[in-house]
């Protein structure tokens, strides 16, 4: 996976696609949309590529969990954070990104997801408080964040294919390491979190490449991260 002239980017679609899934059909739609300068790839977790991701102009972990590798997840993931390389994270794309951050920034070295790690001590992804598997919420961004400055003061639909999210209890915990919460939702609570002086990461609960198949345009996430590219 040799890097790109400057005048091609390149996009690994981190997950292991599945074409019976909406939310992977919509991802599909939402790549032909791309500009096109911009090359994005799928790339299964278990692929050897997984483990190069780091070599691409930016990197999308999507939604599927648990993946096939867990653990090349989490190394993307981390490489991306810590080399400022531009990430978005999407449902589980979020909640993998919380986890790598809880362990690697926060000191919860122990941080588990509850969908793979049920009896873990750490649970700081768990079981949501209803399941949003298939469902809509009003997701509200916060003043001052980057989600706000894209998606404006006005709460907007976003659609979910999930039943985890991000534990109340390490919220202020990730907060006081440099993890800023850039959305919430009722039911949903945490639906966004970004860093806020890295080039550009970002990862949502809610999927925003949902809708693109039928409207042949990108959410403004999904835009700002291909222009970060």
């Amino acid at each position: 996976m040799a890097k790109n002239p400057a005048a091609l980017k390149e996009i690994v679609v981190l997950g292991d696609r599945d074409p019976r899934f909406l939310t992977h059909r919509e991802l599909d739609a939402a790549l032909t949309v791309f500009p096109a300068h911009v090359r994005a790839r799928w790339v299964g977790t278990d692929q050897s590529a997984a483990l190069r991701t780091s070599e691409a102009d930016g990197v999308w972990v999507v939604s599927g969990s648990p993946y096939r590798n867990d653990d090349a997840v989490i190394s993307a993931i981390a490489s991306a954070r810590t080399s400022g390389q531009p990430f978005l994270g999407t449902c589980s794309g979020f909640q993998y990104a919380v986890i790598e951050f809880a362990r690697s920034v926060a000191g919860l070295t122990n941080a588990a997801h509850a969908e793979t790690a049920s009896g873990a001590e750490a649970l700081v992804i768990d079981r949501l408080a209803c399941s949003l598997v298939g469902e809509e919420r009003r997701v509200t961004p916060v003043p001052g964040t980057r989600m706000h400055a894209l998606c404006g003061n006005r709460p907007f639909v976003g659609f979910h294919w999930c039943s985890f999210g991000l534990a109340p209890a390490y919220v202020d915990r990730l907060a006081a390491h440099g993890l800023v919460v850039g959305a919430r939702a009722e039911d949903a609570g945490v639906e966004a979190v970004e860093l806020p002086n890295h080039r550009f990461f970002l990862a949502t609960l809610f999927q925003p490449q949902v809708g693109s198949s039928a409207t042949g345009r990108l959410h403004p996430v999904i835009d700002a991260f291909v222009a970060a590219v």
